[in-house]
């Protein structure tokens, strides 16, 4: 990549947000935390550098803070709410409590020109979010908009390629803000729209090619979209080289096995080996309460269960040192780097067990879940494929919260089938993110016919999202909850309640653990 922009991280969602936006103007971007030092940035010889919002005051103790010799080192700097705030401190200018904030829908005036936002209206409707306000602009920066509790709502310093907005142009309710980021790209820094379906597909073949040589490769297919991106690309680079292998835990969607068969020996016409390890799984995760263990432990089953089939195919000798995962951006992310929070790991980043003896093959893990998709359907694969929503990687094992066993198993593999089938009958399934059941390991009373039952509740969620970083719970209409729950309740053998849940993340997350 001859290109590409640091999203300087500070805490807050934002930041995931800004990099989807500068990739959705054709331009690679990266997140990188504010910790990073000038030498740092240097060696990685960005094109751009955006500074994130964040969820801190710049006179909290600590705040995030930013090594001021960046600001000297000739890079176009673009500067978004915390971001702008902290740049005018550092730089000399006044950032002042103001007591009064903004918050939400903002009328944004124009001052002056602007190389960011060049032919814009005079006033126009802007996502604001902020307590404190830049009062007085450093030296050399000309104020070129404003807003009601905002003096300096954007200021620009040609001279130094510095720039910097008080509102959010990364989010929708900001009129104008992707053009905004655009042509800061394009016509300020000049960066080509160079980052496209087709150069993905490129640097990532190039890269396997270079990483695996003529070594024989392994893949670990799930049935979902990410695995299936991931085994295309690696076919792509490398052919007859890879051998896919598919691992039924006993924690899978219902006929998922029979299914993952037919489809990737149909579709990807190379070697596929079923490993039915139902026993083993559900023997390790007796007695585990805890999300995190599951994770580990399922985790580490994987690895061991693909080593053994490595070794088969070494049939005494060497056999495959390469392991491909359809690990993502947000998989990376989640499970926890430098300031950010550790969400949750996930069973391919976090929950890999020490001693691994492959080397990880993992060509999406700079992408995002669209990116994926879009990525997949230049490759060719099929619709059923490439729209399927995501399912975790621990399977079922993470809908169930409490201890796993095979009964609730079952009864969740039957209650999520029915949960997705009644959202494609609505014609629903393309618009969600996310639609399944839980299960909680907990009983509840009821009455089916003159007689008590004494059963599971299963909780249907669904969610829109663009990414997995945000999301909002999805108003299903109500004919639809109540034929999922009627159905839940008649053909689910173990179940007699039905709960929707209506929690959007933050402050939930998608899944349950």
């Amino acid at each position: 990549m001859t290109s590409s922009v640091l999203v300087v991280d500070f805490g807050a969602q934002y930041a995931q947000l800004i990099a989807r936006r500068v990739r959705e103007a054709h331009v690679f971007s990266e997140i990188v935390q504010s910790t990073i030092t000038a030498e740092q940035v240097r060696a990685k010889a960005p094109s751009a550098i955006i500074l994130s919002g964040g969820p801190k005051s710049v006179y909290e103790t600590p705040a995030p803070s930013l090594d001021p010799a960046i600001y000297e080192l000739g890079i176009p700097i673009l500067g978004i709410c915390y971001g702008a705030q902290l740049m005018a401190l550092q730089l000399g200018g006044d950032v002042a409590r103001t007591g009064a904030g903004e918050y939400g829908r903002t009328t944004l005036r124009r001052v002056s020109t602007s190389r960011v936002m060049q032919e814009w209206p005079e006033t126009l409707s802007v996502w604001m979010s902020h307590g404190d306000a830049i009062a007085a602009p450093p030296a050399g920066f000309v104020v070129t908009a404003s807003s009601p509790e905002a003096p300096v709502a954007a200021m620009e310093d040609v001279s130094r390629a510095l720039y910097a907005v008080q509102f959010h142009p990364e989010v929708a309710h900001s009129e104008r803000g992707q053009e905004l980021i655009a042509d800061f790209l394009h016509h300020v820094v000049r960066i080509p729209a160079t980052w496209t379906n087709t150069s993905i597909i490129e640097d990532q073949v190039a890269a396997i090619r270079a990483q695996v040589g003529e070594e024989r490769v392994l893949c670990a297919l799930s049935g979902g979209v990410d695995s299936a991106v991931a085994a295309a690309l690696v076919i792509k680079a490398v052919g007859t080289q890879l051998t896919c292998v598919f691992v039924d835990t006993g924690l899978m969607r219902k006929n998922e096995g029979e299914q993952i068969e037919e489809t990737f020996t149909r579709q990807f016409g190379v070697e596929l080996i079923h490993v039915k390890a139902q026993d083993r799984f559900f023997d390790a995760l007796a007695g585990v309460t805890d999300p995190e263990r599951k994770r580990k432990i399922i985790g580490e089953l994987f690895i061991r269960e693909f080593e053994a089939v490595a070794r088969e195919l070494g049939e005494g000798g060497d056999g495959p040192r390469f392991l491909v995962q359809g690990t993502l951006y947000p998989d990376v992310i989640e499970s926890g780097s430098g300031h950010a929070a550790n969400i949750k790991s996930h069973h391919n980043v976090g929950g890999l067990p020490e001693d691994l003896s492959f080397d990880l093959v993992e060509p999406l893990r700079s992408l995002f879940k669209d990116e994926v998709r879009h990525v997949g359907e230049e490759l060719g694969l099929p619709a059923e494929i490439v729209w399927r929503q995501p399912f975790p990687g621990p399977g079922l094992g993470v809908r169930i919260v409490g201890e796993v066993t095979r009964e609730r198993a079952e009864i969740l593999r039957n209650a999520d089938h029915v949960v997705v089938d009644e959202i494609k009958k609505a014609g629903l399934y393309r618009d969600l993110w996310q639609s399944f059941a839980v299960l909680p390991a907990v009983r509840t009373v009821g009455v089916m016919g003159d007689g008590r039952t004494y059963a599971y509740p299963i909780i249907i969620r669904a969610v829109t999202s663009d990414d997995a970083m945000t999301a909002d719970w999805a108003r299903l209409p109500y004919d639809v909850i109540e034929s999922i729950a009627n159905r839940l309740i008649r053909e689910v053998e173990g179940v007699n309640r039905v709960a929707l849940d209506v929690t959007s993340k933050p402050p939930g997350t998608i899944e349950w653990e």
